[in-house]
């Protein structure tokens, strides 16, 4: 498997881990105000992801 694909993969994996991650946190929990605040906050995290990944692969296509 070439590098490019491991990146792209890991990448997309690590995004769907973080919403599943926030949807659990603000519906899966008691309802407490903390937890709902706790899934938005993750829920953040996966556009950054995305666009770290998306660094990455553009940076390794131009450096290669």
């Amino acid at each position: 498997m070439k590098p490019t694909k491991i990146l792209q993969f890991t990448t997309l994996l690590a995004a769907a881990a973080s919403l599943v991650l926030s949807v659990w946190l603000f519906f899966a929990n008691d309802g407490s105000m903390d937890d709902k605040l706790n899934g938005i906050f993750v829920g953040t995290w996966v556009p950054s992801i995305l666009a770290l990944g998306a660094f990455l692969v553009a940076s390794q296509r131009n450096g290669s």
